[in-house]
């Protein structure tokens, strides 16, 4: 059975990006080289030669109509695979994937639909009521499925996104000590901010309350450009391998506003560092205690809270993960998602 992935730009990323790209692995890993259909191709990733692409041709498009022109692009994509699964948008997909709705993002940023919103909500609807199957990538983002979309409960299925535990694994306290004198962080803690969207991401009261906190910190932001100053707030640019970067931190903190799983706060855990969170992301619903600390980001008070705890934590000595899988209640390597997506072929 030949199968096929649709995503708007085949390479190194994250969000869609890096799942489709994780699915293409996973596939070959398996010797089951798949198509790809992709607005672009990056040529420097070791996969591009092993698949089966096709570029589809919307580039020289305004930006709003590039979406719904792909998935015009894709309506003979059949021919070249027996099982589509769509990380982006389209009609035809047999699995169509859900990592965020677009209703759910509105919503919770309290705006209402401009033209270009209800244009992508529109094609959004159509990708989901066409597709066999919705893999969803949360409870959450199940129950706006079938709150904000009117999807029956039978038509979905939960399936937690993958993170290869090879790849992001613990070190030891030598090799550690290393990676920190490495990234220069010194006995101040490290709060790390995984981010290309710091506003909905929460850095600002993230900030904010740190630098209200008389803690020995510091936030470390690891991705897009900091616009502005905030205090406490340390840039590190874009990271090409995170996983040394989740090793050297002391937590990784989030306190976005809509975060339809966080997967960022489950490769930190798989490298021994926990996480703090904002109590509406959906990633924990798979993390116990022991390894996640939650606030509420509408509450500065909360967030302080939280910060002053994981410093009294990490001065306990406790605040290494030595045993991940423990504390995360789903197997997150790639070959058991990879079998969850086949039971619904």
């Amino acid at each position: 059975m030949k199968i096929g992935i649709s995503c708007n730009r085949f390479g190194r990323g994250g969000g869609f990006e890096r799942y489709a790209l994780d699915l293409v692995r996973g596939l070959l890993a398996a010797g089951d080289p798949p198509a790809v259909f992709a607005r672009r191709f990056d040529t420097d990733v070791p996969e591009f030669g092993a698949v089966d692409r096709h570029t589809v041709h919307v580039r020289w498009l305004p930006g709003r109509f590039r979406d719904a022109a792909f998935s015009w692009g894709m309506r003979n994509a059949h021919r070249h695979c027996d099982v589509l699964i769509g990380c982006n948008r389209i009609v035809g997909a047999d699995i169509a994937v859900c990592g965020g709705t677009h209703r759910g993002f509105l919503r919770t940023a309290g705006r209402n639909p401009t033209s270009r919103d209800r244009a992508q909500i529109s094609l959004e609807s159509r990708h989901y009521e066409a597709a066999r199957y919705v893999v969803a990538h949360s409870k959450l983002m199940a129950g706006e499925l079938q709150s904000l979309y009117g999807l029956p409960e039978s038509r979905i299925a939960l399936l937690y996104p993958p993170v290869d535990p090879e790849r992001f694994s613990p070190v030891d306290d030598v090799t550690r000590a290393a990676l920190r004198k490495q990234f220069g962080f010194g006995d101040e803690l490290i709060f790390l901010f995984p981010s290309s969207d710091h506003e909905r991401k929460g850095l600002r009261p993230l900030a904010e309350a740190l630098a209200g906190s008389g803690i020995n910190g510091v936030i470390a932001v690891a991705g897009r450009a900091v616009h502005g100053s905030l205090p406490g707030v340390r840039e590190l640019g874009y990271c090409k391998n995170m996983a040394d970067l989740y090793r050297a931190a002391d937590f990784t903190v989030l306190a976005s506003s809509y975060e339809p799983f966080g997967l960022v706060a489950i490769e930190s855990v798989l490298c021994g560092t926990p996480a703090l969170l904002a109590d509406n992301i959906s990633c924990l619903e798979v993390l116990d205690d022991q390894v996640s600390r939650r606030f509420s980001r509408t509450e500065p008070a909360s967030i302080r809270a939280a910060l002053a705890a994981a410093a009294d934590w990490a001065a306990s000595g406790t605040a290494r993960v030595a045993q991940p899988l423990r504390h995360i209640a789903y197997d997150p390597g790639l070959a058991a998602h990879l079998d969850g997506l086949r039971r619904l072929f």
